[in-house]
């Protein structure tokens, strides 16, 4: 696990392609930020997927609602970061 709190763009889009690829026609490297993430071919299941990621690498915890809330890589980061931020 590392000691690295702050999830980034790319760090986000490389597990988005581990957990469950790369829809035909979607750049993930482009300006996705604001993109919902149904539009870049992603369902809740893979968030799911790429949250247990995100908790195994970063030990950061995040509740299953809020990120039901976050539909955008730009909300989820945001989420992620903010909760990576708290100390236990």
């Amino acid at each position: 696990m590392t000691t690295q709190t702050t999830v980034t763009l790319a760090d986000l889009t490389r597990m988005l392609r581990e957990s469950a690829g790369e829809e035909e026609g979607v750049d993930l490297d482009g300006d996705v930020l604001d993109t919902p993430f149904i539009d870049l071919g992603y369902d809740s299941l893979a968030l799911l997927q790429v949250i247990g990621l995100i908790q195994r690498e970063y030990g950061i915890t995040i509740p299953d609602d809020a990120v039901a809330e976050a539909e955008t890589p730009g909300a989820l980061l945001a989420l992620v970061n903010a909760s990576g931020a708290t100390t236990d």
